[in-house]
């Protein structure tokens, strides 16, 4: 089945990572994946939540938010970042602290920002993957401070979508290919090859074991270029 963009379904968009966006910020990167560009961008700040006061760890959380023209009609502010931008957040913070050693951080609070530019499918995907290199790239700043003796991150981790279209599966979705899926799969995988997340929804059917099965194998496929990606740029 021919893509909008000419793709095989097998295979990614173009990726591209740019490092060092932001001057103030700890890491910053922006991520594009085919026409979807977020900027993400890392803080940390000294102290933690009430509930982590006095235990020696650390604490990984994320905002995610939409710009009112990363659409092709303009999203309110308000809206940009309301319920389903609250979701989104809560999978990035999850995602990352799921391969943050919270212990080597110290009392301290990562925050990442990740704002969507330009949005065509595969945002919430494309923010976890950005935000990981982001935050190494902050652990190398604050090692080069004085702040941390080691990054604490104990693997990479990226995500992508897979769907299923007219009864093919699809590999990193675009929007309109999205919006015609039966059903959809948002993957996260850390480089050690383990599931951080599996988000799988019949949107207009059901869907059988095999079909979820191929399903992960796809997006392995697609996150394990992700991770080459990922080294790539922070290799520059």
């Amino acid at each position: 089945m021919l893509r909008t963009d000419s793709r095989q379904n097998n295979e990614m968009r173009q990726v591209n990572i740019t490092t060092n966006v932001q001057k103030y910020a700890e890491g910053s990167v922006i991520i594009e994946n085919g026409n979807t560009q977020i900027i993400c961008a890392v803080s940390v700040d000294e102290g933690v939540p009430t509930f982590l006061k006095g235990k020696g760890k650390g604490w990984v959380t994320a905002e995610y938010s939409m710009l009112p023209r990363s659409t092709h009609t303009r999203i309110s502010r308000t809206r940009a970042s309301g319920g389903r931008a609250k979701e989104i957040q809560r999978l990035i913070g999850r995602s990352m602290r799921a391969v943050t050693d919270l212990s080597l951080l110290g009392e301290r609070t990562v925050t990442i920002d990740c704002d969507v530019i330009q949005a065509d499918g595969g945002t919430r995907t494309a923010a976890i993957t950005g935000s990981y290199v982001a935050f190494e790239l902050a652990c190398r700043e604050l090692i080069s401070r004085g702040d941390l003796q080691n990054t604490v991150l104990k693997y990479p981790i990226a995500a992508t979508s897979v769907g299923f279209v007219s009864s093919t599966l699809m590999l990193d979705l675009t929007y309109e290919e999205d919006s015609r899926a039966d059903v959809d799969f948002n993957v996260v995988m850390a480089g050690n090859g383990q599931f951080v997340e599996i988000q799988a929804s019949g949107e207009e059917a059901v869907f059988n074991y095999q079909t979820l099965s191929d399903a992960l194998e796809l997006a392995k496929k697609g996150i394990d270029s992700l991770i080459k990606a990922q080294s790539t740029a922070l290799d520059n």
